[in-house]
């Protein structure tokens, strides 16, 4: 009977407890320190570079952050109005003072005597005792115009140009809840609600305030669903009341009365919106400013700390040797900006007034840092506080140039983050960079696993060899210490 031959072939685990196993040497850890040392310099560059890039990344979004981070804090505290002249008002408790958003309150004089605070008419129904129950059906017609009220009445009405609003009531909404709800929807420049008491409840309608807002509501009733005339408001309507009637502001500005139809004025005093509180005649009221001298000293001093430690952070990595920006494009440009800004006109000036930071005490210093000439900046808002005012105020408009300190940090910190040529792009690339590392190394490791494999084949072909050349080697000797033995 025939026997079939068989081969064994060992697997790559065998390979590896078998290899030295006939040389005697550990060729195991030999094609681990050749592979290794094939990879080493390698492996070291790419380690390397992905650090280099890890602090890039860190240090480009550092200062992106730390840029953008100061013009957002300057632009908050300019827009605060806290850096700005301030309006003031000799008793608040007739007139409370404001300043308008953007102004500049250059000449701020006025005395202000309120004789009559503007009011809106209120008109109230008769008590009823459920709320939900049908009232009637038809229209209610309201009509703006100007009216005399005495004890409650209406006793004359001007219709004003303006066209009457009708409001449909039918089985829906016919109850004192369904009429307020049917005022309020039609937006028409009055209000409506319930109030409710033991006596029960009252429909109230409130219009705006000022003169020519007063109105009449009357209504036309379906015929059999009578009941909607009881809410009639205007002359001869009596199940009504007016509570209040519409009236105008009176305020005599240095002696000259003028109407407004609000108690908030903005357009008498220039760049300042006046609150009327209470009205008092005979008792005027001076509207001046105060400077906010204290604000703005402390504001530059704040504004000058802060850029000398934005700048040292930058500086460091800008370092020509040891810095992780040293050859990066847009922090250098970033730095280049920064430096330039004491110089940069921030307003316009006419007279011989300041206009940039160094004129007004910030001075820059050999190394790019700044300082402040505290006795510089007090002559300066001393002599030109409009001036310094402007430099801090919040931008108007989108320009970069003349538009205060707000708007010029703004633009270096728009163009530090731009991700086509700031310190956004430069982050982007350096990430990419990274990446590509990652990839690299990956290559390396499948290469290097590939090579070991093979020597680790090559070295147990030549084992095995060994381990037959020692086999020969040991039958020779004892067949020629058998025939040393016969002698």
């Amino acid at each position: 009977m025939a026997v079939e031959a068989t081969t064994n072939r060992p697997s790559s685990a065998s390979i590896v407890q078998t290899l030295g196993g006939g040389s005697g040497i550990d060729t195991s850890a030999l094609v681990q320190s050749l592979v290794d040392a094939q990879f080493e310099s390698r492996n070291a560059a790419l380690a390397k570079r992905e650090e280099t890039l890890t602090a890039q990344i860190s240090a480009a979004a550092t200062h992106k952050s730390n840029i953008t981070g100061f013009s957002t804090a300057l632009s908050t505290l300019s827009r605060s109005g806290n850096l700005a002249t301030q309006p003031t008002s000799s008793n608040s408790g007739i007139v409370n003072v404001t300043r308008l958003s953007g102004a500049v309150l250059t000449d701020v004089n006025a005395r202000v005597e309120v004789r009559q605070l503007a009011a809106a008419q209120t008109a109230s129904t008769a008590p009823v005792t459920d709320k939900a129950a049908p009232v009637g059906q038809g229209t209610l017609t309201l009509t703006f115009g100007t009216a005399s009220v005495a004890d409650g009445a209406m006793s004359a009405f001007m219709p004003g140009a303006g066209a009457s609003v009708d409001i449909i009531i039918d089985a829906s909404n016919s109850s004192l809840q369904g009429i307020a709800a049917a005022i309020n929807a039609r937006n028409a420049g009055v209000t409506a609600s319930i109030l409710t008491d033991s006596a029960g409840s009252r429909l109230v309608i409130k219009g705006g305030s000022g003169e020519a807002r007063a109105f009449t509501l009357e209504a036309t009733e379906t015929p059999g669903e009578e009941g909607l005339s009881a809410l009639n408001i205007g002359i001869g309507a009596s199940g009504t009341t007016i509570g209040s009637a519409a009236a105008d502001a009176i305020v005599a500005i240095d002696g000259v009365a003028i109407k407004r139809d609000s108690n908030t004025i903005a357009d008498l005093v220039p760049g300042v919106k006046l609150d009327l509180v209470s009205a008092q005649i005979g008792v005027p009221v001076n509207i001046g400013k105060t400077l906010p001298t204290n604000a703005l000293l402390q504001a530059v001093s704040d504004f000058v700390d802060t850029y000398n430690e934005v700048f040292a952070a930058l500086n460091k990595d800008l370092d020509p040797v040891t810095g992780s920006l040293k050859q990066d494009i847009a922090a250098k440009a970033l730095k280049r900006q920064l430096q330039q800004l004491t110089l940069a006109p921030l307003a316009s000036g006419a007279g011989g007034a300041p206009t940039t930071l160094s004129q007004i005490g910030v001075r820059t210093n050999r190394d790019g840092s700044i300082t402040l000439d505290s006795t510089a900046l007090s002559r300066a808002l001393v002599n030109s506080p409009d001036a310094v005012e402007k430099m801090f105020a919040a931008p108007s408009g989108a320009a970069t140039t003349g538009n205060g300190l707000a708007a010029a940090l703004g633009a270096i910190a728009a163009e530090a983050a731009n991700t086509t040529r700031g310190l956004g792009a430069s982050e982007i690339s350096y990430t990419k960079a990274k990446s590509d590392i990652a990839t690299d190394k990956t290559d390396a490791l499948a290469k290097a696993d590939a090579l070991r494999t093979r020597m680790t084949r090559q070295f147990a072909s030549m084992d095995a060899k060994v381990a037959a050349y020692k086999s020969t080697q040991t039958f020779i000797e004892n067949q020629v210490k058998a025939w040393n033995s016969q002698d």
